[in-house]
């Protein structure tokens, strides 16, 4: 039987291996389809191409399809998120002279404590913070917002917040244009590798299990070809699947590294498939537990809260009233259409489609279709907990 070809959007950046992994490792061949995997330059191409039919489906920022929901961004096609692709994966990075303001201040770059890297940002800065992010509606921003309100500089009202797409993150900084970054790997190592910045911190730091890509599809197109799409999301599940096993780092850093993905040293891929994450050009290294993840704890599971997460942070910043954005939010994650196309394959499903949010101190088993399900830590730097329930 010929493979039926899905055209999909992507940018080049390490989370977007469970597409090129499920294209190049035969995953999509199992299911009868092949990727015609589009590398785009920037997020809103990605989304453009999307919503005008270009591609049926997309390596998307998580808070874009919810932002398109909401009415944020200009005009498009609704969007569903049918599955999480990745969770955390990005760093935040700082001036070569903003760097050396932390350092003669005490700073010590440990690398995981948002609290203290946060105070420390700060203190350092002279005049308005200027911090480049990939897009206006994305993780990267809502990570950022968060922290630095939590530490009394509200956010975005008090810093100068400017779109860079990520494979241009380095050069925004070699030539002045920010003072600081947050931005998916493997740019913010680029950065270091070139000798243009240091990194201060993982978004891992600030929420740890924080929803960062998701796959994207139009909302009308998933309700006309839900078989097709099942089989989408069920060979990227079984990318994922792979991509949880340490043992596939080294080929999927080399096969993330081909002209047509990422085109970059596999060295510099497999930091972030690994945790071992380069921070400055002197080489130092820290080690990051759940840097990314592709898998592990129900990592790709599409949770309402999480886009009710997303919505009410959203509402906050844009004056949308905040019940109505959560309402809105939580139907643009499609957690039935995942359960729908995962429903005979091994996955162990979790019991509900929504949960609080940075509740767990620690890995936690959870009520599951098969009972063997355990969630990962999932917390706020600063101790809040995210009830989608508004109570």
């Amino acid at each position: 039987m010929r493979a039926t070809t899905l055209s999909v959007g992507f940018i080049p950046l390490v989370d977007a291996a469970p597409l090129i992994v499920a294209q190049e490792m035969g995953f999509a061949a199992e299911e009868g389809i092949a990727l015609d995997l589009k590398r785009a330059p920037s997020w809103s191409s990605v989304r453009d191409m999307l919503s005008f039919g270009q591609v049926e489906a997309a390596h998307m920022l998580s808070p874009v399809p919810v932002a398109t929901a909401l009415g944020l961004g200009g005009s498009g096609a609704k969007l569903s998120s049918v599955a999480v692709l990745s969770m955390n994966g990005n760093v935040i990075g700082v001036s070569n002279a903003l760097a050396a303001r932390l350092r003669d201040e005490g700073h010590d770059f440990a690398f995981n404590d948002a609290q203290a890297a946060g105070r420390a940002l700060i203190g350092a800065v002279k005049g308005r913070l200027r911090i480049g992010v990939p897009f206006p509606f994305s993780m990267h921003a809502e990570l950022l917002y968060y922290w630095l309100s939590a530490l009394g500089l509200p956010a975005p009202q008090s810093v100068d917040i400017r779109t860079v797409p990520p494979p241009l993150m380095a050069d925004a900084m070699a030539t002045g244009e920010i003072d600081a970054f947050c931005v998916g790997e493997p740019w913010g190592s680029k950065a270091v590798d070139e000798g243009v910045g240091e990194l201060l911190l993982p978004g891992s730091a600030i929420w740890s299990a924080a929803p960062e890509k998701v796959l994207a599809v139009r909302s009308d197109w998933a309700e006309q070809e839900t078989a097709l799409m099942g089989r989408l999301i069920r060979a990227v599940w079984r990318a994922g699947r792979w991509l949880g096993s340490p043992d596939s780092r080294t080929l999927a850093s080399e096969l993330l590294s081909r002209p047509d993905y990422l085109d970059l040293p596999s060295e510099m891929l497999e930091r972030a498939l690994s945790g071992q994450i380069i921070i400055a050009p002197t080489g130092e290294t820290r080690r990051v537990e759940g840097f990314l993840e592709f898998f592990n704890g129900a990592a790709t599971f599409p949770w309402r809260s999480q886009a009710e997460w997303i919505g009410t942070q959203l509402a906050a910043r844009t004056g949308l009233e905040r019940t109505q954005a959560r309402t809105v939010a939580r139907g643009v994650f499609r957690s039935d259409l995942y359960r729908q196309a995962l429903a005979q394959t091994s996955a162990d499903l979790p019991g509900a489609s929504s949960k609080l949010e940075g509740a767990l101190s620690a890995p936690t088993p959870v009520a599951s279709g098969a009972g063997h399900l355990i969630l990962t830590r999932n917390q706020f730097f600063d101790g809040r907990v995210f009830d989608p329930s508004g109570e």
